[in-house]
């Protein structure tokens, strides 16, 4: 498979292969982890409203609308990306996705929507968890119950940087990449 390409793993398009920007620092979440992670997320993802912050290859976004989430928005500041991922909506005909072209924290300084699952797998190395997963909380994007999914390097410790109200699901390590799921309560 070339290097910009992945494959979806599960629903309506497993196996379908969708390309991606290969951008410097741009790593879509290994195979292995998204079949952990949808293994976790198997009940709560049909119907879902989905939120891929940094979507980058639009992995997580493409294989939760793939098992049936009901609407994904992905936001990615790279225009190069943008396109990418707009070229693979168009030829899935995943008209339930919606690509955002901003900066994570300008779209979030927007009009709060109300999402069920959010997934969050900034570049490596920015220090961007703990801001973000504070700015989803305090400005309205989380539905009661909402799942949010972190990747972030292993080694990174950022759990006491998380809201109060979120409760650590699951959480593992594959290599390199360290890969959480939490629970919103109210």
């Amino acid at each position: 498979m070339p290097k910009n390409q992945i494959r979806i793993i599960g629903g309506q398009w497993r196996s379908r292969q969708i390309s991606f920007y290969d951008a410097p620092g741009l790593r879509p979440t290994p195979v292995r982890v998204r079949e952990t992670l949808f293994n976790w997320l198997q009940y709560d993802i049909p119907g879902s409203r989905c939120l891929d912050l940094y979507a980058g290859s639009g992995a997580l976004g493409f294989e939760a609308a793939s098992r049936g989430a009901k609407s994904i928005v992905q936001v990615e500041n790279s225009p190069d990306a943008c396109r990418a991922l707009k070229e693979n909506a168009v030829k899935l005909v995943a008209t339930q996705v919606k690509v955002v072209q901003s900066d994570v924290f300008r779209y979030l300084s927007g009009d709060a929507e109300s999402f069920n699952i959010v997934f969050l797998d900034p570049p490596f190395g920015c220090h961007l968890i703990a801001q973000t997963c504070q700015w989803l909380e305090d400005k309205g994007w989380l539905s009661q119950q909402a799942k949010i999914y972190v990747e972030t390097e292993s080694k990174l410790k950022f759990l006491d940087e998380l809201p109060e109200n979120w409760q650590s699901l699951k959480s593992k390590t594959a290599g390199d990449v360290g890969y959480h799921l939490f629970q919103r309560s109210v």
